[in-house]
């Protein structure tokens, strides 16, 4: 079974708010017949939309295929979170790779989150920015530990948008009696995802990218001084490639796939709560907390609780993807029990062993970008701007990401879906009995 294909209908968007609630693009028309390109583009989420966006206006001639909409996969499906940072602290990356890399890892999270900020302004104001993500935590010792760190980065980065919050102050963000304490970062902000998806499209359309739906990539081979990419019906010829495809690169490229695994995770949008939201939601951030399996969430434009949770392994989506949800998002809000879900979604991430994302020259002209582990609003976004200044000829960037630790899964393909589903598992029913 292709991922591509396991959930949902062919050509479709998936049945979630995000997609009732946002006008799409196009569509745009199935690659047919052989064209020729400075840059081929394939994916057509955050990473490839980006890397269009900025490779167009640069002047560049650009082809960009996607398998089946734009925005259909993780980019259309998320939280919307878009915070700085790696998941790896700075601190490890300091004691990994040196201060000098770390300070650069920190410039790109930070110019990632502004590149969306700006970008949502100029290309997708109905995605409808709005300030602050709070990382919440269960335990009064996560909580200690994140206030530590909240104060080495304002020490050694100058991070001071972090506000950090006790048991009672965290009550002031969310009405619920489950967290210890978090801590509030107001550089970050919260969007709706697809609308900037289709944003980025749109102004990748208008700077002269030609983008093309409904033309899944079979194959990425040199060919006559050129680099190849076929598709069903149409090739392009290019003298670069860019691989933007993250959880979804089946065949294409045998080092990135063993080096980014795809994973399921659940949203839920329920029905709009009026007076209630300012009761479960006083201020309107956006909250990541503490499990394994983590439960994100945050309030839509008109009064909804988006509330990410759950976990499954495999390629197929549960059936009852609301019941799934439901379980959590009624520990965390109690109070919102036999609350009304109006849509329910799945959506397939990448996630790399170290949780940093994978950036790697594949072949001569070939580079690709993925593995964002959750992180992708912004880092996507700013892959793909990255992945445009390399084939511009200022790879600094590319070169500082690619020495970020992205080893192979361990049981190479065949065996490493059930040795990290085991040891997922083992972390989920961690979270279950509350360790």
């Amino acid at each position: 079974m292709r991922l591509l294909y396991a959930n949902g209908t062919r050509g479709e968007h998936t049945g979630s708010w995000y997609a009732a609630s946002a006008e799409a693009p196009g569509p745009y028309p199935a690659l047919k017949g052989e064209v020729t390109a400075d840059v081929t583009v394939v994916g057509g989420g955050f990473t490839g939309l980006s890397a269009a966006l900025h490779l167009a206006r640069a002047g560049a001639k650009v082809v960009l295929v996607e398998a089946q909409r734009v925005g259909w996969g993780a980019s259309g499906r998320n939280g919307g979170q878009v915070a700085p940072g790696l998941n790896m602290h700075q601190d490890a990356l300091e004691a990994k790779l040196g201060r000098q890399a770390a300070e650069g890892y920190w410039r790109i999270g930070l110019e990632a989150v502004a590149l969306v900020r700006k970008q949502v302004e100029e290309l997708a104001p109905e995605a409808d920015w709005q300030p602050g993500v709070l990382h919440s935590f269960w335990h009064e010792g996560e909580a200690r530990e994140a206030a530590g760190y909240a104060e080495f980065l304002r020490r050694e980065y100058g991070h001071d948008t972090l506000e950090v919050l006790d048991t009672p102050g965290v009550r002031g963000f969310v009405a619920s009696e489950a967290y210890r304490g978090g801590v509030v970062d107001w550089t970050a902000g919260h969007i709706h995802p697809l609308a900037y998806a289709f944003g980025l499209a749109r102004g990748a359309a208008a700077a002269g990218a030609a983008l093309h739906e409904m033309s899944e990539v079979h194959r990425v081979a040199p060919e006559g001084g050129k680099l190849l990419v076929a598709t069903d019906r149409g090739r392009v010829l290019a003298d670069h490639v860019i691989l933007g495809c993250n959880g979804y690169m089946e065949g294409l490229a045998p080092k990135v796939q063993a080096r980014v695994m795809p994973i399921n995770n659940y949203v839920v949008a329920t029905e709009p709560l009026g007076a209630r939201a300012a009761q479960v939601m006083p201020k309107n951030v956006a909250v990541a907390d503490s499990k394994f399996v983590i439960n994100y969430f945050r309030l839509s434009g008109d009064g909804r609780l988006i509330f990410g949770g759950g976990e499954s392994y495999g390629y197929k989506f549960p059936a009852d993807i609301a019941a799934k949800v439901r379980k959590p998002l009624e520990q965390v809000f109690p109070q919102l029990e036999g609350v009304r879900i109006t849509h329910g979604w799945g959506g397939t991430l990448g996630i790399t062993v170290k949780r940093v994302p994978a950036f790697m020259r594949v072949a001569p002209g070939v580079m690709a970008a993925g593995g964002y582990s959750g992180h992708g609003v912004a880092l996507a976004s700013k892959a793909g701007e990255i992945m445009a200044r390399a084939v511009g000829g200022d790879a600094a960037d590319f070169d500082l990401m690619a020495r970020l630790p992205a080893p192979p899964f361990p049981g190479g393909p065949l065996l490493r879906t059930p040795i990290t589903t085991a040891a997922m598992m083992w972390y989920a029913m961690r979270d279950r009995l509350g360790v």
